[in-house]
């Protein structure tokens, strides 16, 4: 898995572009027909207390800060935000990044990965995560009146990688390296994929979830902005099939260059019992049909596959 989590370092370089960094995990529990969304995001760090008058004038109006957003059991959700980014941190080598919203007893926020029991020392509100364990908790803000909100949430579990962009005996490939030639976002748009096994506990609304082996999965994407318009499709629980299996599928419109011309880059993966079937514009046939709302439907053909879904 070194390929993969080499790509999913955090990516900022300092500079005064405009810049967006994302990380996406997901829980599901088959048991109870229920699943776990969690996804940061960093926007313009260089402005690490926001912006400034002077900040505006000279750079443009910006969006700045980190959020944690869990769309959780029952279709619930959850987020905090805060305008400032003083207080997160993402390893420059792999996938490994944390945030402090409210520090514990005015201790200092720490820069890096920490031991679980001094997590809960040193950070009131707040959360961190790498490849093998996630740990935090947050407050609903209140800003997201338009959808059934929980209070609060906590959750410890650990992971065990289980597969990345290829076949699980094989070496595994960087989603990042190939899609460097094939971005979403603008002015770039880079991502990264793995999947695995979580055990531990998510408090959700004071109702605790147990779980031990649930499937897993991860994401992360960075660069310049969004598209004009995208869709996304993963699930990796089925219904009627057992062992590992993981199904991926996005696309979007981007804009190409400074013009009004725009390309739809799209792929669809699967990841079923440990061989990685992979479906792209370059190696075969990519369609879709994607309704604002209601009805999706996508297919992928290369030499030796079919697939649809609907």
């Amino acid at each position: 898995m070194n390929v993969v989590m080499q790509s999913c370092r955090y990516h900022y370089d300092g500079t005064a572009r405009t810049f967006f960094e994302g990380w996406y995990f997901k829980v599901s529990i088959p048991e109870c027909r229920q699943s776990f969304c969690f996804m940061y995001s960093v926007e313009n760090p260089l402005f690490r207390d926001g912006m400034s008058d002077l900040d505006r004038l000279i750079n443009g109006p910006r969006f700045t800060g980190v959020g944690a957003q869990i769309l959780g059991a029952d279709d619930k959700y959850i987020c905090q935000f805060t305008k400032k980014s003083n207080n997160f941190w993402g390893s420059r080598h792999e996938l490994m990044l944390g945030n402090t919203f409210i520090p514990n007893n005015d201790s200092t926020p720490p820069e890096g990965e920490v031991p679980p029991q001094e997590f809960s020392n040193l950070i009131l509100e707040g959360f961190q995560v790498t490849p093998i364990w996630h740990q935090g908790f947050i407050r609903d803000d209140g800003r997201s009146k338009y959808v059934p909100n929980v209070q609060t949430a906590r959750w410890e579990y650990s992971t065990r990688p289980v597969y990345g962009w290829g076949d699980v005996t094989s070496k595994q490939m960087s989603t990042a390296g190939w899609l460097a030639s094939f971005p979403f976002f603008e002015p770039h748009w880079q991502i990264c994929m793995a999947g695995g096994l979580s055990t531990g506990w998510i408090e959700w609304d004071g109702e605790r979830f147990e779980f031990e082996n649930a499937p897993s999965y991860s994401e992360k994407n960075w660069g310049g902005g969004f598209p004009r318009k995208w869709y996304w499709i993963q699930c990796n629980v089925f219904s009627g099939v057992s062992g590992d299996v993981a199904l991926t599928a996005a696309g979007g419109l981007r804009k190409i260059g400074l013009g009004e011309t725009y390309e739809s880059p799209s792929l669809i993966g699967i990841h079923y019992e440990g061989k990685f079937y992979e479906f792209v514009p370059w190696t075969g046939i990519v369609s879709w049909d994607i309704a604002p709302w209601g009805h999706w439907k996508m297919s992928g053909e290369n030499k030796n596959h079919l697939v649809i879904i609907t």
